[in-house]
């Protein structure tokens, strides 16, 4: 198969890792909006368009299945892309979702959720978990760590100082959603401020899960091509999969 991967910048490139790992496709073409990220602050009518502008860009190839790694584009613009696409599309913050109800044994756990702005005000993870049954929730917006990210800040003491920012007055939750595909990169550093007592859930981990049990992907894949397209700096997207993908 053939996929196409979708995001707002570099974020996605984390589902591509899993991805990859699993050997679900012999083919990846990603796409990132590099010369508008960040999503995450902006309204939904512009993620709207932004997010059919990509559906145009994947008509160029034959593919099978458009993954939206964007949890931002995946809250808001999921129906709309399917409107306008003719091949499947599949969001990343469902398969979040699944994947946090299968974690937690306990309808009493305690759960954070971190994102962008959007996306925690979108209420995306929140509502359907709630609605599950899940009652102690916190949903933070966590913006901060999509440029950190960006600018290859994995540790240190930046990160640390908005780690502290954000999470100094949160009790340690049994599970966190990382609800942008940029933080899995610095994930280590979120699971050591919490003394490793939390469970992280991971997009890509997520939708890989989700893929196989949805599209009985079986068949395995011993390399996957990848080609990487950017709305800005392809050399610098470029750059950071071949840094991502080896870690």
């Amino acid at each position: 198969m053939r996929i196409g991967v979708f995001d707002s910048g570099v974020g996605g490139l984390s589902v591509v890792k899993s991805l990859v790992h699993h050997q679900l496709f012999e083919e990846i073409i990603y796409f990132g909006d590099t010369a508008r990220v960040p999503y995450g602050v902006k309204d939904k009518n512009t993620i709207i368009r932004y997010a059919l502008e990509a559906v145009e860009f994947f008509k160029n190839f034959d593919i099978d299945l458009l993954i939206t790694a964007c949890n931002t584009v995946s809250a808001y613009a999921l129906d709309e892309m399917r409107d306008a696409s003719r091949f499947d599309i599949v969001g990343v913050v469902k398969p979040g979702i699944i994947a946090t109800e299968n974690a937690l044994r306990s309808l009493e756990s305690e759960i954070l959720i971190i994102g962008t702005q959007a996306t925690i005000a979108s209420r995306a993870y929140e509502q359907p978990l709630r609605a599950y049954g899940f009652c102690n929730i916190t949903s933070k917006a966590t913006g901060l760590f999509v440029p950190m990210v960006e600018e290859n800040l994995y540790s240190g003491p930046l990160l640390q100082a908005t780690m502290d920012h954000y999470f100094h007055n949160l009790k340690t939750p049994d599970a966190i959603i990382l609800g942008c595909t940029h933080f899995p990169m610095i994930s280590d550093a979120i699971k050591h401020y919490f003394n490793h007592q939390s469970t992280m859930i991971h997009s890509g981990e997520a939708i890989v899960e989700y893929l196989e049990r949805h599209y009985a992907l079986n068949q395995k894949f011993p390399t996957t091509a990848l080609k990487f397209f950017a709305s800005e700096n392809p050399e610098g997207l470029k750059k950071v999969a071949d840094k991502w993908l080896a870690l």
